[in-house]
């Protein structure tokens, strides 16, 4: 099932995706009830709308996106790198979140160097707390496509990575969530003005989704519609203002996004 959320004129609505028509659901907020995995998924409701005719907007609004650093190990070799024992956290704001389409704003005023990482989502569906392993899957509503744009200069200069992570337009992410991927086994691409830069199977993770979920859950309180972005594999590189950047996850579909000055 695609899950998506939409735009058309003023009114703004979640719908479920099949083919090139949108139907509304019967409630309106699918991540509004803290309730099982098995009885979440929503529901189609009666009325539809064409694909073309509506706005795609970020398929959430997470209060908080935690995400990985070095998860892949081609990744870690590409930076010289030691793999890591466990895994390594950061977060990017609300703020920083935008859909398909949308322009991912070049902080000229403070960088000089600004890369893609394209990169597989999970989206959380309910309140995760010290979650076991076995019962991650309980609490995954689905995946969608993330780029975690950064600013490797600054990246490099603070150590930490709450600037370089953190600008207005740095967390790029739709263009929907699929529920029903294999995590453990898709491939990742990501093109640079129609040039594939990154390709690689989310099996070359170093820690997998199910490890990534729980290990969080045991830091802090994960609540429904919170993003997890699991890292990034080879292959990163910078953009420039006019640069189209496309992040494609096999049974999900395409994030596009333009870079653009600020």
């Amino acid at each position: 099932m695609r899950i998506g959320r939409f735009r058309k004129e003023d009114r703004v609505f979640s719908g479920i995706i099949e083919g090139e028509r949108v139907f509304t659901l019967t409630e309106e907020d699918p991540l509004a009830r803290p309730i099982e995995r098995d009885s979440l998924m929503p529901e189609k409701g009666s009325e539809e709308f064409a694909l073309k005719e509506l706005e795609i907007l970020p398929p959430v609004l997470p209060s908080k996106i935690i995400a990985i650093g070095l998860n892949y190990r081609e990744h870690a070799d590409e930076f010289n790198k030691t793999l890591p024992e466990e895994p390594m956290l950061f977060m990017k704001p609300s703020t920083a979140v935008i859909g398909h389409e949308e322009e991912i704003v070049y902080p000229a005023h403070m960088s000089r160097r600004v890369d893609y990482e394209g990169e597989l989502a999970v989206v959380i569906s309910r309140r995760a707390k010290n979650v076991a392993e076995e019962d991650a899957h309980r609490y995954i509503l689905g995946y969608t496509c993330f780029n975690d744009v950064t600013a490797r200069d600054l990246q490099k200069k603070d150590v930490q990575y709450t600037r370089a992570k953190g600008f207005d337009t740095f967390a790029p992410m739709g263009p929907w969530i699929e529920t029903e991927i294999n995590p453990d086994n898709v491939l990742i691409e990501t093109y640079l003005n129609g040039e594939k830069r990154q390709c690689a199977s989310t099996s070359d993770m170093i820690f997998p989704v199910r490890r990534l979920l729980s290990f969080i859950s045991h830091v802090m309180t994960l609540l429904p519609g919170d993003v997890i972005a699991t890292g990034t594999p080879s292959g990163v590189g910078k953009v420039k203002p006019g640069d189209v950047v496309e992040v494609r996850i096999e049974g999900i579909g395409t994030l596009v996004n333009r870079v653009t000055s600020c």
